[in-house]
């Protein structure tokens, strides 16, 4: 339970209303409830505001809550994000698990949770208020920083460094071998793959996700940077900071991303290329050379998304013509 005033601390907000109001939980505008507080994104949509059961509501605007009670801040959604942190379930300092396997020589840090049945290998180096949950492998000499979250049945191979409050879901694999492979009269010689995985501070990775270890240098996810659920990121990559990557995105070998760039659902990146800072790529697009940054890319392979849709237009005028021209000439044979 939280008062309406500690919340619009909490989000640099204006309390409109009765500050003392107790807020127990966050319910959507469409599905709200009683004691709970919502929010309203977009103005056009305030008719949802008539409707809503919630004792509060986050908006933009003062004239829209009409003597509800609420916040008033700039950003509703980052306003939300801060709030449902606070009523987040957070789970218990449990301590270490008696079923967790952990070897002699790892360190831990204060304050460290390890769940049942993980197993961690040799020197493997844990720092403080780090939350490993049940059926994690982590592999030798592997470091993991501050206030890190490990899920269960994560697989973290050997020699990856972990930095601080980085979030791993459940399923990902750090550290997977690379798919290198040097063909000769058809005979496919694997190379082994000694580099490893640097993951930067504040990353973090969905469910299911595979980060391969490098050749010989390491594969580098930047700070800050996202990753979605589904997300294969291949040996040798090179991701900058801040990147935002959604599912089922594939970035080959070697490939070398800029800083804040944007990738959309099923977006391919071929190996060895590089990409510009804070460029956008659209679902479905792919990356088959190097491109500049600072632009909106999509189509296959992919140009700037204007260009992409003057091609499909006229593409779409040329069918067209065509359809009527075969209709005529149906018409005229009969």
């Amino acid at each position: 339970m939280i008062t309406l005033h500690k919340l619009a601390e909490i989000v640099g907000g204006k309390v409109i209303g009765a500050p003392e109001k107790i807020i127990v939980g966050v319910s959507d505008i469409k599905q709200s409830a009683p004691d709970t507080i919502t929010f309203l994104f977009n103005p056009k949509h305030k008719e949802l505001l008539d409707a809503t059961k919630a004792s509060a509501i986050v908006v933009s605007e003062e004239t829209l809550l009409n003597k509800q009670d609420g916040i008033v801040v700039d950003n509703p959604r980052l306003a939300m994000a801060k709030i449902l942190g606070v009523f987040e379930e957070k789970n218990s300092n449990d301590g270490i698990h008696p079923t967790a396997l952990i070897a002699k020589s790892v360190t831990l840090g204060k304050d460290v949770n390890i769940g049942a049945h993980t197993v961690i290998g040799e020197n493997v180096s844990i720092a403080d208020n780090v939350s490993i949950h049940n059926n994690v492998s982590i592999g030798e000499d592997v470091e993991i920083g501050r206030g890190s979250e490990i899920f269960p049945q994560v697989a973290i191979h050997s020699n990856v460094k972990i930095g601080k409050q980085v979030t791993i879901d459940m399923g990902t694999i750090i550290g997977s071998r690379g798919f290198g492979y040097e063909t000769v009269d058809d005979i496919h010689h694997t190379i082994p793959q000694i580099g490893s995985v640097i993951i930067e501070d504040q990353v973090d990775i969905g469910a299911n996700c595979t980060i391969d270890r490098g050749t010989i240098r390491d594969t580098t996810i930047g700070y800050g940077t996202k990753i979605d659920n589904l997300v294969h990121v291949a040996h040798n990559v090179k991701i900058g900071k801040g990147c935002l990557i959604a599912g089922q995105t594939g970035i080959a070998g070697g490939a070398k991303i800029g800083d804040y760039c944007v990738f959309a659902g099923h977006v391919g990146v071929k190996d060895g290329i590089t990409i510009g800072d804070r460029a956008i790529f659209l679902a479905k697009t792919g990356v088959s050379k190097s491109v500049p940054g600072g632009k909106i890319y999509s189509g296959m392979p992919c140009r700037e998304a204007r260009e992409t849709n003057k091609r499909d237009a006229a593409y779409s005028q040329i069918q067209a013509l065509k359809r009527r021209q075969k209709a005529l000439e149906d018409k005229l044979a009969k």
